[in-house]
């Protein structure tokens, strides 16, 4: 009975769907994961993504608005030009090359430009961007012959200062002084000799200086034009509504009080240059009435 096996031997079942496995037939797959789980893994096209997580999440850049721009870099352009600014101040002020070291002083009759500049010694040093025309005016305000100044700077260290002085219109004796008067009856100093100042004479002891006849005299003096006021040798009054002028060949003006001084002026004038031109054999005129400036006189 050679067929016979061992009462223990143990057959191994050739079945390929037995759950201890086995030997695979030929055109059989072995076990394993379904084939349409395996392709999903291999070749699936990725989809979209899930919900990100912390920190994952995308951030769109747009794109910054002109407007925007624009301002960013106009600020940016003022901040430059302030600054280039601020450097050109801080050179102009704070440099030593722009400092006040001449003093050059015009328009003095009355004065000697060394005279005005001794006023100024103070801006000397100074920059020339920080002396203005106040500080000058307030240096010089104790010459009573300046009536104002004007400044220039000329760069890079000169300070030009024009002066515009009071003007002359009359000398007052006082005893054995002759005062020099503006229009405004502010003394300006003293005259040498007569000679020295072509302007009408007023008796101080008459008319004292300051009062209010003096004032309307000086004031009607200072309307006249300077080649007229060169021909007058005496001004006077009794009140300030009957001043007369006295010309250089001893004819009169009669003037009146202190109103219509520009038109009174320029009648004045006009009736001096008729006079002038009269033809010969008539008679001079001796007074010139401009009291009624719209109405004058001539006899």
């Amino acid at each position: 009975m050679g067929l016979d096996q061992d009462e223990g031997a143990k057959v191994t079942p050739l079945n390929p769907g037995a759950s201890g496995g086995g030997i695979p037939r030929a055109g059989v797959p072995a076990e394993g994961p379904p084939a349409e789980e395996a392709a999903a893994g291999r070749s699936a096209p990725p989809g979209p993504a899930g919900p990100a997580g912390p920190g994952e999440a995308d951030i769109l850049a747009f794109p910054e608005p002109p407007a925007k721009r624009r301002r960013r870099r106009a600020l940016l352009a003022a901040g430059v030009v302030l600054g280039v600014v601020g450097a050109i101040l801080a050179v102009v002020v704070f440099t030593p090359l722009l400092a006040v070291r001449t003093i050059a002083v015009h328009g003095t009759h009355l004065l000697t430009p060394a005279q005005v500049e001794a006023r100024l010694e103070p801006v000397r040093g100074r920059s020339l961007a920080l002396v203005g025309d106040e500080e000058v005016a307030a240096l010089v305000g104790g010459l009573v012959q300046v009536k104002e100044t004007r400044t220039r700077a000329e760069p890079p260290g000169t300070l030009v200062v024009t002066v515009v002085e009071r003007t002359p219109v009359a000398l007052v004796r006082q005893a054995k002084t002759l005062l020099v008067v503006d229009g405004d009856g502010v003394v300006l100093g003293k005259a040498a000799k007569r000679a020295d100042y072509p302007v009408p004479l007023i008796d101080g002891a008459a008319m004292p200086v300051g009062k209010e006849v003096f004032r309307a005299v000086t004031g009607v003096l200072s309307a006249l034009p300077a080649d007229v006021l060169a021909k007058l040798a005496t001004a006077s009054a009794d009140s300030p509504d009957s001043v007369q002028l006295r010309l250089s060949d001893g004819r009169t003006v009669v003037w009146g009080n202190a109103e219509d001084r520009e038109l009174k002026s320029r009648v004045l004038q006009a009736l001096m240059k008729a006079d002038a031109r009269r033809a010969a054999g008539e008679a001079p005129v001796n007074v010139f009435d401009v009291s009624a400036p719209r109405h004058p006189v001539t006899r």
